[in-house]
């Protein structure tokens, strides 16, 4: 049998060191295609790791992550002194030939495929592939270091259970024609006196529109404020969410980096100082969990009145603070009302619950209200009347005490937990807030590669990766700690230990 290698009839490969798509994968996606497509014909010899991440100019855990997958699929075969090399693929696997008589050419790995969605709709689709698994692929992992995943087995079923039923059998006749596009009335004047005492947030119940989650409010900005190709500032390293509503939107993003105190204005007016936009997250930034300094916060409001830009304050989980009161919203700084104000209860209360809401200044009122009856119209009603209820009757102010008590329990055990196991390795920062930290790996080691790594071994850690480059950054990983309990944590932590070791082997010089 001939045996053949990759130099005589090597397909092209080109890997995007700036795609969303991880090189790994994007390296699978590409030597499965040429096989599938006969161009990497059956006992193909392939190139060693080693050899392949030298020519493709990537680390030697990128091509060995890519082997590994198409090992696994069975689209390649290794044996101790006989090398790596393409299977024996049924017929039935490999792409349809071109039907005779039409015109062949060798297809190269870089065609394109025909454009079936808009360019914005597919770079959303190869964002959220590189950053998240589908719903049946977190449930089939272990889920114990989730971000942004609050402790739904301590929520008071029972109580809501209760009020949801009552509303249920007494209230929905009377409510069942449109409804305001703001939202139920009782629940914004409930909304707006919560946050004016925690928050500080200078605001009328008219101000206030409900929404389906913050992404639901994220959107609606978009929608309203921003025309394609609009330049905005988001945070570096930032929100997926906030990123994905600015890309559906046709948004151009100006990644603004963030250090200790939160996002650094003064090189945002350098790379942009005409955003129409700035998103930000600065009572407890995602994912650093730093806090906005208060210099920063005025600079930040200075630049949006002098630009006429707009600043959207996404306030996610600051009812979550372990020390001292609350820090006050930047919108309660804002004289020239350039903030809008984002709150959500899918943190506080349950991520399925998918109600949020948006503070907007009267002069956009107006337009936002428009943009929603063409949307939607308004939220489903039920759930909006049993919140109300929850907040009139103290329920939702007694389940953050309890909340906020057993996530500071938590906190600490993991950072215990880390620092035990990994100490010497990881820089563990301390939140103040919120229900996540992040440990920061050594300079010049790759937080996607290690997390693709552990992910291949049962654990979903999220990589933190700076856009920026310039200097070098460090890169980290974030960790949630609110979903689980003590034992939970403490378990993972050593499940995590020895992939984490591995992952990191042959990064470090």
């Amino acid at each position: 049998m001939a045996k053949r290698s990759m130099s005589g009839k090597r397909p092209a490969i080109t890997l995007d060191q700036n795609a969303a798509m991880p090189l790994y994968r994007q390296l699978y996606e590409r030597l499965r295609s040429a096989i599938l497509a006969g161009q990497l014909e059956a006992h193909t010899r392939l190139p060693s790791t080693r050899t392949l991440a030298s020519e493709l100019g990537v680390s030697r855990n990128t091509t060995a992550l890519a082997y590994e997958m198409l090992l696994l699929e069975g689209y390649i075969e290794s044996r101790v002194g006989a090398g790596t090399r393409v299977s024996s693929l049924q017929a039935e696997q490999l792409f349809s030939p071109a039907k005779p008589g039409k015109e062949q050419r060798e297809p190269t790995l870089t065609d394109p495929s025909p454009r079936l969605l808009a360019q914005r709709v597919q770079t959303l689709i190869d964002t959220a592939k590189s950053e998240k698994f589908s719903p049946s692929e977190i449930n089939a992992m272990t889920n114990v270091f989730r971000a942004g995943q609050s402790d739904i087995s301590s929520f008071p079923y029972e109580t809501w259970a209760r009020l949801v039923a009552k509303h249920a059998r007494h209230s929905l006749q009377a409510v069942s024609f449109y409804q305001d596009a703001q939202g139920y009335a009782p629940l914004r004047e409930s909304i707006a006196t919560h946050i004016g005492i925690t928050r500080g947030v200078h605001c009328s119940p008219d101000q206030i529109i409900l929404t389906a989650g913050s992404q639901g409010a994220l959107d609606l900005v978009a929608r309203v404020l921003l025309d394609p190709n609009a330049p905005v500032w988001v945070e570096d390293p930032g929100y997926l969410g906030a990123r994905g509503a600015l890309l559906a939107a046709g948004a151009k993003l100006i990644p603004v980096p963030v250090d200790q105190e939160g996002m650094k204005v003064e090189v945002g007016r350098q790379l942009c100082p005409q955003a129409r936009l700035a998103i930000v997250t600065p009572s407890h930034q995602f994912p650093t969990s730093v806090t906005m300094s208060l210099p920063r916060r005025l600079a930040l409001l200075e630049w949006a009145k002098e630009a006429g830009a707009w600043i959207v304050e996404d306030d996610y989980d600051s009812e979550f603070r372990f020390s001292g009161r609350p820090l006050e919203a930047l919108q309660g700084l804002d004289g020239a009302q350039r903030v809008i104000y984002i709150g959500t209860f899918s943190k506080t209360l349950f991520p399925s619950l998918r109600l949020g809401y948006l503070v907007v200044p009267p002069a956009l009122l107006e337009g936002f209200l428009a943009t929603r009856n063409f949307i939607d119209t308004h939220l489903p009603l039920l759930e909006q009347l049993a919140l109300a209820d929850f907040m009139a009757e103290g329920h939702f102010a007694r389940h953050l005490r309890k909340m906020r008590a057993r996530y500071l329990e938590r906190r600490d055990t993991l950072i215990e937990a880390l620092t035990r196991e990994l100490g010497e390795l990881l820089e563990i920062d301390t939140p103040e807030a919120g229900m996540h930290l992040v440990a920061w790996l050594p300079l010049g080691v790759s937080a996607r590669t290690v997390a693709e790594h552990i992910s291949m071994r049962g654990l979903r850690i999220f990589p933190v990766v700076p856009s920026t480059s310039q200097p070098r950054q460090r890169e980290g990983l974030l960790f949630g700690f609110a979903s689980a309990s003590p034992q939970e944590l403490r378990a993972g932590v050593k499940l995590l230990a020895p992939a984490l070791r591995a992952g990191l082997s042959g990064q470090i010089i």
